[in-house]
């Protein structure tokens, strides 16, 4: 291989990996995670100016000879968020990967990863409540693992319903497509219910919700977010996390079910659920994913990019820095 790292832009990344094989690529990841081959870094950030903010969030491959991290400056006037790649065995940089369709990628693999082990066998139903902008990565996600046949469109704001669903028929996705501003009425029946919202009180509630239903909540990543009621937990026969260990410090809806007699135990890993090749007990009657983001999703599809940009011979090659101090004096 070329001692050269590679800078990887947006637009290859969107060329090198559809979102099928990014779900794929992640389900590798999580069974590597399992083994012990991977372990993420904690989430950490600083606040600075006007309300922006620098994060960082990271994993080790162990088991593929990768590390990496990616970073980003949130600000009012936009962000750059980068994914570097380095050799775990010399710290060699492998490569700088622009990370805006790779952090849509990751977000949305989770979810199908989570629904393909976590959801009915005929699941064929789906709602979606929010229309923002990581929503039709969510649904595309669902339907790759669960080839539906309806999705049902809940959100406040009717011209942004109006401009999700157009960007729906866009995709020309097979399925029939209903759009309501009432939660309850888009979630009735619904064999998967994904909430990517940034709701700050919770919406679902578990009278919405028929026996069977997979819910994967995705929006609420902060202590000031919340959108599913705690008369959730009671009927969850499987409660699940990317990373419980993010779940316990930042969700607001497992915070308040922890401290009124919730066990943190019964919350497990989706590695967990991958490794052991389990589907869904039939007779489940809830079963619930919470998505907070974490370093292992991002290596585990960026070292899929990174393996291919270099096998097809895309990516800009950047000289390797000097890995020695200079001597200064």
């Amino acid at each position: 291989m070329s001692p050269d790292a590679l800078w990887i832009r947006e637009e290859e990344v969107c060329a090198l990996l559809t979102l099928r094989e990014a779900i794929d690529a992640l389900e590798a990841g999580l069974r590597l995670e399992a083994s012990g081959g991977a372990r993420n870094m904690g989430k950490t950030l600083a606040t600075f100016g006007d309300g922006g903010t620098l994060h960082a969030i990271g994993a080790v491959f162990e088991g593929r000879g990768l590390v990496g991290t990616k970073t980003w400056a949130h600000t009012p006037g936009g962000a750059t968020p980068l994914l570097v790649l380095w050799d775990a065995e010399t710290g060699a940089l492998r490569a700088v990967v622009e990370a805006f369709a790779l952090g849509q990628l990751r977000t949305a693999s989770v979810s199908g990863v989570a629904t393909r082990w976590m959801a009915r066998e005929d699941a064929a139903v789906m709602a979606v409540v929010g229309t923002g902008k990581q929503a039709l990565p969510q649904v595309a996600a669902v339907h790759a693992v669960r080839p539906l046949r309806e999705l049902r469109v809940a959100g406040r704001d009717r011209e942004r319903r109006a401009r999700f669903v157009e960007r729906l028929r866009a995709q020309g996705f097979p399925f029939a497509v209903r759009v309501t501003d009432d939660v309850a009425e888009g979630t009735r029946d619904a064999d998967v219910v994904t909430a990517v919202t940034r709701a700050e009180r919770p919406f679902l509630h578990a009278a919405m919700l028929r026996p069977g239903t997979h819910v994967n909540a995705v929006g609420a990543i902060a202590l000031a977010r919340e959108e599913f009621a705690q008369d959730l937990f009671p009927r969850c026969a499987l409660l699940a996390a990317d990373h419980p260990e993010t779940v316990r410090a930042l969700s607001r809806e497992f915070r308040t079910w922890a401290e009124t007699g919730g066990d943190w135990a019964a919350l497990r890993p989706l590695s967990e659920r991958v490794a052991a090749g389990r589907g869904r007990d039939p007779a489940a009657d809830l079963t619930l994913f919470k998505a907070m983001g974490m370093g292992i999703s991002d290596l585990a599809v960026g070292s899929e990019i990174l393996h291919r940009a270099a096998t097809r011979g895309l990516g800009r090659p950047l000289p390797q820095p000097i890995r020695a101090a200079p001597t200064l004096l």
